[in-house]
């Protein structure tokens, strides 16, 4: 069952040492993505969900890394021969983890950008079903076309689409990202759309959660969300 989980963006420049001095412009998003995965200690089982070309589970050799980005970090720093590279936002899942001291025995889960809705529902249900008290820690960004220099220029219906998953996020309302659009959420660029609905099938069958909304911030117009839910009851 979800007992915890935590939403938090997977923007390079979330490492200090990726944004040189402009680390200080994220100062506030890093303090709330850190406080949302402290929430996630004492379960059975944690897991880091987060979009990648496939849907697929790593192994535990699996290796966390910046070089594509261009800094020169991998962990751990002596790779197995036969290691795989974790996608980016389940290295910067793994990055999180790292702060907190709680990244030992952390699985790590890809889905798929371009998943089906049910096909993620369906993964977020196994995900909860696969330990007494499961931990999510759900890697996902908002959309790249909030402003006329964000990555897919200025789309309209960008801010309101983010407002959306904000208010779904600060009231924990898992049907809510359930009903997200793919095609725009496609078109609006949001690559955290798939893993807010793996969330969102992990907590259908458990009880009623509280949540927060730690923050909504749109730096470089893509929508950065952070948020916190904690299981408070039983099955419905």
């Amino acid at each position: 069952m979800l007992v915890s989980a935590a939403v938090c963006p997977h923007p390079p420049l979330l490492v200090p040492e990726m944004a040189g001095e402009a680390a200080a412009e994220l100062d506030a998003l890093r303090g709330a993505c850190d406080q949302a995965v402290r929430r996630l200690a004492g379960g059975d089982a944690l897991i880091v969900v987060g979009g990648g070309p496939e849907t697929r589970p790593y192994e535990a050799d699996a290796y966390a890394t910046l070089r594509p980005y261009g800094l020169d970090w991998t962990i751990p720093s002596r790779v197995k021969s036969g290691a795989e590279a974790l996608p980016l936002s389940l290295t910067l899942g793994f990055w999180l983890l790292e702060r907190q001291g709680l990244g030992a025995g952390a699985r790590y889960q890809a889905v798929a950008f371009d998943a089906r809705p049910e096909d993620c529902l369906a993964l977020g249900r196994e995900l909860a079903e696969s330990a007494d008290r499961v931990a999510l820690l759900v890697m996902g960004d908002g959309s790249a076309c909030r402003s006329e220099k964000a990555p897919g220029y200025l789309d309209e219906r960008a801010a309101p689409y983010d407002e959306s998953v904000a208010r779904a996020l600060g009231r924990a309302d898992a049907g809510a990202l359930a009903a997200l659009d793919p095609e725009l959420s496609r078109d609006v660029q949001a690559a955290g759309r798939a893993a807010w609905q793996v969330l969102a099938g992990a907590a259908a069958k458990g009880g009623a959660f509280t949540s927060e909304l730690l923050a909504d911030e749109a730096p470089y117009g893509v929508g950065y969300l952070v948020a916190g839910w904690s299981l408070t009851g039983g099955p419905a």
